[in-house]
């Protein structure tokens, strides 16, 4: 009888069993989150989303309650000629209405009675091209106090011609400057930070709308003589 014997392992295939083994990909680990840890996150991100939400919503009206400025500003609509002939009857004299022809915005008109310093006033407000400001006073009851006080105690400095006009010319030296006249029965004061080339142009339209009104008549003073 012939013994059968098993052929003999081959070194050639230890090896590349063992470098298969050696050189494999191993499996990516996935971490497990617990359910309840995961429940966890998951309710403060949803706390945030609704935190996020009623902060949004508180913040809302507030933003529409006070809308943003337009990037020219905001001019009011303010008719200077219908308030004008409103306050006739009462000023008795017809206050100055100027047409800049839109170059200029005024931004309040209004009659001052007076009640505080003893003269009343026609004011007009207005906002120059360059985007300074002139204030307009008129009276037909001015007094060297009250010029004073309009004038911010400005020296003055000399004349300026506006509308074929000479107006006297008053300046703080500070920004602040007042051109001043008197004519057909009433003063009128222009007032502010402008250029001059803007009160001129401001004086000019003042001077077209007073010789377009009737002249005042100014009584005579209880101490005048006849």
């Amino acid at each position: 009888m012939q013994e059968k014997t098993s052929p003999a392992p081959d070194p050639s295939d230890s090896g590349r069993q063992a470098g298969g083994t050696g050189t494999g990909e191993q499996s990516p680990v996935r971490p497990v989150i617990p359910a309840a840890a995961a429940k966890r996150a998951n309710a403060s991100v949803i706390g945030m989303i609704i935190a996020l939400v009623v902060s949004i919503a508180a913040f809302l009206p507030v933003l529409l309650m006070n809308p943003l400025p337009k990037s020219d500003g905001f001019h009011p609509d303010i008719d200077v000629s219908a308030v004008a002939r409103n306050a006739t009857d009462v000023a008795g004299f017809t206050p100055v209405a100027p047409d800049t022809g839109g170059t200029f915005t005024p931004n309040y008109a209004r009659w001052e009675s007076g009640s505080g310093n003893g003269v009343p006033t026609w004011e007009v407000g207005y906002l120059t091209p360059k985007q300074s400001f002139i204030g307009l006073v008129q009276t037909r009851q001015p007094n060297p106090t009250w010029l004073v006080q309009q004038t911010k105690s400005a020296p003055v400095t000399g004349k300026r011609s506006a509308g074929g006009q000479e107006w006297e010319l008053r300046d703080t030296g500070k920004g602040e400057k007042s051109m001043v006249l008197t004519y057909r029965g009433t003063t009128v004061v222009l007032t502010g930070s402008a250029q001059l080339d803007e009160f001129a142009e401001l004086g000019a339209a003042v001077v077209k709308s007073i010789e377009a009104n009737p002249a005042v008549t100014v009584s005579p003073s209880p101490g005048t003589a006849p």
